[in-house]
């Protein structure tokens, strides 16, 4: 450490942090009561809070053992740290930070696999709290189900010392938790997953079905009436920490914090109501216990989720680095409130639940420009995120008769339309609509001439007939077949290029030919086309498969 560089937050330097940065209870005082599989920014900006304000109001002792189940960074991050780490609250009005004490300890899930085996056997701990992300769960995409053929699982399976799947982890710790007296648990999913304790309790019951342990059977009974999966529905937006939100913590604290996580300041936790056994006093921190938890999930994963996912995926193909960003566009609230009037049909009635006011607040977290929410992060694992975030409302609408775009019609599309250049201008490299994706320009002049490839293994053009008996000539680079290039986007439309079907008696020049009518929708009025249609709604330029534009 240089002469210049502040401390390490720990316990020893936690003094010289301002009063009230400080925790409200004493991290000392603590114990592991609740182990949370998955301790990445989320659970240190919401569950965690969550426990360090019930322990401030109630007590108990409710300290949290938190796992990593892959990269050790949180490991490395915290534990020279005794577990602390500093929140801040984005404000609009500015940056509030504060120390969070609730974690005791911080482990890695193989590496650590004894401690961790020990902690989910031991009756002191009587809630296993998870955020892991939905791949996490290692879910076969087509059943719903445990993926048997996933490697994490085999290896499990066969009898890997450390389990480093989830259902291994907890399988296993409910095996050792059985033949210690089998004192009752809870295992609370706090991922964004429709049903989340019904899919996590499925998860594990397969896991321990696909065993060859001789208790399983007696297991599977324990588990019936000893274990309790409620469900939940958790929000606050968390983006990722960069080292301009270490420098504002370091500031704040008078102490350097390499665990810093940030987050707005809404904050949601809805659990339901069905604990087996003891658990912190979460009331205190706002936290809402219900009988069903079903509508807030639906309307947090179908409305916040769902639309993130959707200014995500327009905002990256538009240049666009925040969610904020897209909100200052002239495209982007009209997009999310458009789009969560369609998805709110999709949800059931539910009592304290107001829809509008829902939505509205949700334009106003996302216009929040504290927050620098990045949509990359946003975006990624789309492939598991699409399905229960868009699929699922739309086979449901479409189930009831509801208004949705009909099987055979191309949507209109909800975003920005795709930029033109100025008349005889090129816009050079450009981005494809596929997000990303350098957009096809053919080959350099020079290399166009001499009838060979271009650089960077660009093709010449395919040449086509005309109709007639004539010499052939080179086809235009942008065709209904490929990305467009941007050199032909031209302002005039009598000086695109022109060609023509060949198929005898159907001679149609696209040029002039009249403009398919668009497909009505409920939500297209005043709105732009979808990425991958041309503004008269044509013919798509190409396929979106909207999971592979996450996942790039």
């Amino acid at each position: 450490m240089s002469a210049a560089s502040p401390p390490r937050l720990s316990l020893a330097t936690l003094p010289r942090v301002p009063a009230e940065s400080r925790p409200p209870i004493d991290p000392r005082a603590l114990r592991p009561r609740i182990v949370h599989l998955g301790i990445g920014a989320f659970h240190r900006a919401h569950q965690a809070l969550c426990t360090q304000t019930a322990e401030a109001a109630h007590g108990g002792g409710w300290g949290i053992a938190g796992v990593t189940q892959r990269s050790r960074s949180v490991v490395d991050a915290l534990r020279p740290q005794d577990g602390l780490y500093s929140f801040t609250e984005r404000r609009p009005d500015g940056p509030a930070t504060r120390v969070v004490g609730s974690v005791t300890e911080v482990l890695h899930a193989t590496d650590d696999g004894t401690r961790l085996g020990t902690l989910l056997a031991s009756p002191e701990v009587t809630v296993v709290t998870l955020t892991v992300t939905e791949k996490g769960y290692r879910r076969d995409a087509t059943t719903g189900g445990l993926s048997l053929d996933d490697p994490l699982v085999r290896g499990d399976l066969a009898g890997r010392p450390a389990p480093a799947s989830v259902a291994g982890q907890l399988a296993a710790g409910l095996r050792a938790r059985l033949r210690a007296g089998g004192a009752p648990v809870s295992l609370v999913s706090c991922d964004n997953m429709a049903d989340n304790g019904t899919v996590l309790r499925r998860l594990v019951r397969e896991f321990i079905a696909a065993t060859a342990w001789d208790d399983r059977d007696r297991l599977l009974d324990w588990i019936t009436g000893s274990v309790a999966f409620p469900a939940t529905v958790v929000d606050r937006i968390v983006p990722a920490t960069t080292d301009a939100d270490r420098r504002t913590a370091a500031r704040a604290l008078t102490v350097a914090d390499e665990g810093a996580v940030t987050g707005e300041p809404f904050t949601q936790w809805v659990l339901q109501d069905i604990f087996a056994a003891d658990r912190p006093h979460w009331e205190e921190a706002g936290v809402r216990f219900v009988a069903d938890v079903a509508p807030y999930q639906l309307a947090k994963l179908r409305l916040l989720n769902g639309s993130h996912s959707l200014i995500a995926c327009l905002g990256l193909a538009n240049g666009c680095r925040t969610v904020a960003d897209v909100l200052a566009t002239g495209w982007g609230e009209e997009t999310v409130r458009a789009y969560c009037a369609e998805a709110a049909q999709s949800l059931p009635p539910a009592e304290g639940l107001d829809l509008p006011a829902y939505i509205d607040s949700l334009v106003d977290r996302f216009a929040n420009p504290a927050m620098e929410h990045r949509v990359q992060q946003i975006a990624m694992d789309g492939s598991q995120k699409i399905p229960e975030r868009w699929l699922a409302p739309l086979r449901e609408l479409r189930a009831a008769g509801r208004d949705t775009p009909p099987p055979g019609h191309r949507p209109r599309r909800l975003g920005p339309p795709h930029p033109r250049p100025p008349p005889g201008r090129s816009t050079g490299r450009g981005v494809a609509p596929r997000l990303g994706r350098p957009a096809h320009r053919g080959p350099a002049p020079a290399a166009a001439a001499a009838g060979r490839r271009g650089p960077r293994g660009r093709h010449r053009p395919r040449r086509v007939r005309t109709g007639g008996a004539g010499p052939r000539r080179p086809a235009p680079a942008l065709t209904s077949r490929t990305a467009p290039a941007k050199e032909s986007r031209l302002a005039d439309p009598q000086s695109r290029p022109r060609h023509r079907h060949t198929t005898p008696g159907r001679h149609h020049d696209r040029a002039t030919a009249p403009a398919r009518p668009a497909a009505q929708h409920p939500l297209a009025d005043g709105l732009p086309l979808l990425p991958g249609h041309d503004r008269q709604l044509r013919r798509p330029r190409h396929h979106l498969h909207l999971p592979a534009l996450y996942d790039r």
